[in-house]
C-alpha cells in the first residue's frame, strides 16, 4: 500500500472517529422527545461510549505496539460500524448504552494507532498531523450536522444508521487492500529510536508533564464545548428560531469552519516551536469562554466559531511535542497516555454537564469554569523551551 493511500485511509478513520462520538449529543435531543425524556437524562444515557473509549485506550496502545496496525486500523471500521448499527436497533435505554459502549471501545483504536501510523508513514509529520486533524475536525462537523438533518426527517436512528453502512464499506476495502499488499506496515518510523530533538532528561520530563497537564484541562475543555455546542445553541439562538436540523446545521458550520484551524498551526509549530503558538491561544481562549458565557444570539455564533476554531488548532501541539521529544519506539505508548486524561476527562463530561442541567447550572457557570481549566494550560505552556527547533520533522520518515 502507498504512502498516499494509507495516509488517506488514515484520514478517512479519523473523520469517522469523531463522527461516531459526536453523533449522540445531537441525537439525544431527538431521542428525548421521543422517549420522554428531559435532555439531561437522555443526555446521561451516552455516558458508556465516553467510558469506554477512555478506558480502551491505553489497552490500544499495547495493540499497536505489538500487532499489524494497519489491520488494526481496519479492525476499527468495521467494529465502529457494526456498533453504530446495533444502537440503530436498539428499542430501549439499556440496549442504546450497550451499543454505544461497543461503539466507545471500538472507537478507542484509533488515536494511539492511527497517529503512530501517521509518524511512521508521513513525509512531513507536522503537516500530515495537522491534515489529519482536519480530517477529525470535519467529522465533527458532519456528526452535527448529517444528524440534525437525519434525525429531522428520519428518526434518530437513521443518524447511526447511514454513518455505520459507510464506516463497514471503507473497513472491509481496507482489509482487503491490507491483504493484498502482503507484509505488515513497519511500526517505527525510526528503528534507533532516537527522538528528533534530543533533550536533557528534566527537559523531556517537564515537557511530558505540560503535556499532561494540557491533556488534561484542555482535554475538559475540548470536550464539554463539542459537547454542549448544539444544547448551548438551542438555548442562545431562540431569538433566531429555528428547529433540531436548524440547531444541528448552526452547529456544523461551526465545526466545520473551524476545521481548518490545525493547518497553519502545523507549519508554524516546525518555525517558532510550541510555546509561542500555545499561549497565544490559551489567551485567546480564555477571553472567549468570558464572551460566551452571556453572549446571545448571532454574537453566541461569532465567538463559538472562533472558540473552537482556536481549540480545534491546539490539537497538534501536543503531539508534536511528543514526537519532537519522544523516540518512536516509546512513541505509541506515550500518546495512549496523552489521550487517557484527555478521553477520560471526557467521559466525565456527559455526566457533569447532564447534571449541570438537571440541578439548573446554566451555560454561564459552565464556561466560566471552562475559562479557569484554559487557565490552568496557559500556566503549565508558560515553562515550555523558548528555543525554536532544530531539525526538519522530515528526518524521521522513512521511504515508500
Amino acid at each position: 500500500m502507498s504512502r498516499n493511500e494509507a495516509l488517506m485511509f488514515l484520514n478517512a478513520a479519523h473523520f469517522f472517529d469523531h463522527l461516531f462520538l459526536l453523533i449522540f449529543p445531537t441525537a439525544a435531543i431527538a431521542i428525548a422527545a421521543e422517549w420522554g425524556l428531559t435532555y439531561g437524562a437522555a443526555l446521561a444515557l451516552g455516558t458508556p461510549v465516553y467510558v469506554m473509549f477512555a478506558l480502551g485506550t491505553l489497552p490500544a496502545g499495547w495493540l499497536g505496539d505489538r500487532f499489524d496496525r494497519t489491520f488494526l486500523i481496519a479492525l476499527f471500521f468495521v467494529g465502529c460500524g457494526a456498533s453504530s448499527l446495533l444502537i440503530a436497533l436498539s428499542s430501549g435505554p439499556m440496549s442504546l448504552m450497550l451499543g454505544l459502549g461497543f461503539l466507545g471501545l471500538f472507537a478507542s483504536l484509533f488515536h494511539p494507532i492511527g497517529l503512530a501510523l501517521v509518524t511512521d508513514v508521513a513525509a512531513r509529520t507536522g503537516r500530515a498531523l495537522a491534515v489529519n486533524g482536519v480530517f477529525g475536525n470535519m467529522g465533527l462537523a458532519a456528526a452535527a450536522l448529517v444528524t440534525g438533518f437525519l434525525a429531522q426527517h428520519g428518526g434518530w436512528q437513521s443518524a447511526f444508521l447511514v454513518p455505520g453502512a459507510a464506516s463497514l464499506i471503507v473497513g472491509f476495502t481496507l482489509l482487503l487492500r491490507r491483504l493484498r499488499s502482503g507484509a505488515p506496515q513497519s511500526h517505527h518510523a525510526a528503528e534507533s529510536g532516537d527522538a528528533i530533538e534530543p533533550a536533557a532528561r528534566g527537559t523531556q520530563i517537564a515537557i511530558f508533564v505540560i503535556v499532561l497537564v494540557a491533556a488534561l484541562f484542555g482535554g475538559l475543555v475540548f470536550n464539554a464545548v463539542t459537547v454542549s455546542l448544539p444544547k448551548f445553541f438551542d438555548e442562545r439562538l431562540v431569538a433566531l428560531g429555528g428547529d433540531l436540523a436548524w440547531i444541528g446545521a448552526s452547529a456544523g458550520l461551526v465545526f466545520a469552519v473551524a476545521a481548518f484551524a490545525q493547518l497553519p498551526v502545523g507549519d508554524l509549530l516546525d518555525r517558532f516551536g510550541a510555546r509561542p503558538i500555545m499561549i497565544s491561544l490559551l489567551v485567546a481562549q480564555i477571553l472567549l469562554l468570558l464572551g460566551l458565557s452571556q453572549a446571545q444570539g448571532w454574537v453566541a455564533v461569532v465567538l463559538a466559531l472562533v472558540l473552537v476554531a482556536l481549540v480545534f488548532a491546539e490539537i497538534p501541539i501536543t503531539s508534536w511535542l511528543l514526537g519532537r521529544y519522544v523516540r518512536s519506539g516509546l512513541r505509541a505508548r506515550a500518546l495512549s497516555v496523552e489521550y487517557i486524561l484527555s478521553l477520560g476527562v471526557g467521559s466525565a463530561v456527559v455526566p457533569l454537564i447532564a447534571g449541570m442541567h438537571h440541578i439548573g447550572l446554566s451555560f454561564d457557570f459552565q464556561f466560566l469554569g471552562l475559562a479557569v481549566s484554559a487557565f490552568v494550560v496557559l500556566s503549565a505552556a508558560w515553562f515550555l523551551p523558548r528555543t525554536r527547533p532544530r531539525h526538519s520533522v522530515s528526518g524521521l520518515e522513512p521511504a515508500e
